[in-house]
C-alpha cells in the first residue's frame, strides 16, 4: 500500500463510520452522513477534500454531501447509477473504475442489490481495499430494504470472490451484536469464539471493530457460510440450497 495512505474512522450518529482515506494533504470521504465531525477532521489534519464516495441512498450515508460541498466546491462525488441524488454527481455502475489521481488510488465499482436496488461497493484492487456500505458488515449483513434475499445472496458471493486479504471498510458498528447472533446458530465454531472475545476487548477500549478481512468473514459471518452443517442442522434445515439458508438467517436476524 502506498506508505503514507491512511484509512480512518470517523464515527457519527450512533454506530456510523464515515470513512477517510488522505495521504497527509487529499483526502476522500466514503458516506458522509453526518458533515460537522468531516469538517472538524478534514481541518483538524489540514487536509483538502477532493472527493466523496457513495455506496447507496440512505439519509445516514447523504446527509452531509450537500453542506460538504458548499465549503469544497471542487470535490467529485460518486454515487450509484441507479438512484437519484438531490446534489451534483457523477453516476457510477459496475465494472466502471474511478481513477482519484491525487491519492494515486484506483477504484473498481461492484453493484451490490439487496439492501437497496442500486447499491455499490468501491474496491481498490491494487491495495485490496473494500468500501462496502450497507451490503457486508463483521460477521453480518445489511437488511434487505428494497432488494430480495436471493441478489442479497448474490451480492455477498461477488465480495466473498475478492482475495482473503482484502480489508472490509463497513459503515456501521454492528460486529458485536452480529457475532452474539452468529452464535447463537453456529456455537462450536472456534473462529467465531475467538473473534468474540477479541472484539468484545476492542469495544471495551472503544476502539473500532473495523476493518475486518475477507478471510476472517468466510471463517465466521454465517451469511456467508450457508453450507456450513452445523448452521443447517441448527436451523433444521438439511439439504437446503444455500439461499434457503441465507433466507431464513436473514429473517432470524431481523428479530434478534
Amino acid at each position: 500500500m502506498n506508505h503514507n495512505l491512511q484509512i480512518i474512522p470517523i464515527p457519527a450518529f450512533k454506530d456510523n463510520y464515515i470513512w477517510l482515506i488522505h495521504n497527509g494533504i487529499q483526502a476522500i470521504i466514503v458516506d458522509p452522513g453526518d458533515t460537522t465531525p468531516v469538517i472538524e477532521t478534514l481541518q483538524r489534519l489540514n487536509l483538502n477534500l477532493s472527493a466523496i464516495l457513495i455506496t447507496h441512498h440512505h439519509h445516514d450515508h447523504i446527509g452531509g454531501v450537500a453542506e460538504l460541498l458548499e465549503k469544497y466546491p471542487k470535490t467529485k462525488v460518486y454515487a450509484p447509477r441507479l438512484e437519484q441524488y438531490a446534489f451534483e454527481h457523477i453516476p457510477v455502475g459496475e465494472a466502471d473504475t474511478l481513477t482519484l489521481k491525487a491519492l494515486n488510488l484506483e477504484f473498481k465499482v461492484i453493484e451490490l442489490p439487496g439492501h437497496t436496488l442500486g447499491h455499490v461497493a468501491y474496491y481498490s484492487n491494487n491495495h485490496h481495499l473494500l468500501f462496502c456500505g450497507d451490503t457486508l458488515f463483521g460477521a453480518g449483513c445489511g437488511r434487505l430494504f428494497e432488494g430480495t434475499a436471493a441478489q442479497m445472496y448474490d451480492s455477498l458471493q461477488k465480495l466473498a470472490a475478492l482475495p482473503a486479504t482484502t480489508k472490509v471498510y463497513c459503515t456501521h458498528e454492528y460486529t458485536l451484536h452480529n457475532i452474539s447472533f452468529a452464535l447463537t446458530i453456529e456455537p462450536n465454531n472456534q473462529a467465531l469464539i475467538k473473534r468474540f472475545k477479541h472484539t468484545q476487548k476492542l469495544r471495551d477500549l472503544n476502539t473500532p471493530s473495523l476493518p475486518s478481512t475477507i478471510d476472517l468473514e468466510l471463517a465466521t459471518n454465517p451469511f456467508l457460510r450457508s453450507s456450513s452443517s452445523e448452521i443447517q442442522s441448527s436451523i433444521q434445515l438439511s439439504n437446503a440450497s444455500d439461499l434457503e439458508v441465507f433466507s431464513i438467517l436473514r429473517k432470524r436476524r431481523n428479530h434478534y
